[in-house]
């Protein structure tokens, strides 16, 4: 079982490095992505017309906190993925301190859910109506990273067989 645990550290890996560069990547590139932001907050692409423009938020400094927010859970996300993944290859021959670490992992995990699906599919597309617009529409990305935590978390929890002798 020591391969399905080095697979698991692994797979913890990328996902890590994959949220840290996001989160560095808009740091490095502020603007590209603040943009976005106060699109989606101030809902001037949303269909002509929009009953739920009243919800739009034209304050900078809002917009501001809300892309310092999404970058601080970025960072989040990947540092403990990438504790979690260190933590798992350390402990690839102890079945008791791998369990242990993948709890880095979960919460990891648990911080890219929120993330990716509470913040961009619910909070940004559907309660700023992100769908609507064809430019700053980034549900489809924000599904696949979903996805992408969602598997890792699974597969991370997933026992292995010494477990079940323990």
């Amino acid at each position: 079982m020591t391969i399905l645990r080095v697979c698991k550290s692994i797979v913890c890996l990328p996902l890590a490095f994959f949220a840290l560069l996001v989160c560095f990547n808009n740091l490095a590139d502020y603007d590209s992505n603040y943009a976005f932001v106060q699109h989606t907050l101030s809902m001037d692409t949303v269909f002509p017309g929009n009953a739920l423009k009243y919800r739009a938020i034209l304050n900078p400094f809002i917009w501001s906190v809300a892309y310092g927010l999404i970058i601080f859970a970025e960072f989040l996300t990947g540092a403990l993925l990438l504790v979690g993944a260190i933590g798992l290859l350390k402990n690839i021959h102890s079945p008791l301190a791998f369990n242990k670490a993948k709890n880095w992992v979960y919460l990891g995990c648990m911080a890219g859910f929120l993330l990716w699906f509470f913040g961009f599919i619910v909070i940004g597309g559907e309660w700023f109506c992100m769908w609507q617009s064809e430019k700053w529409n980034g549900i489809e990305a924000a599904f696949r990273f979903v996805v992408l935590i969602m598997f890792t978390l699974l597969f991370t929890a997933m026992p292995e067989s010494e477990n079940n002798k323990q």
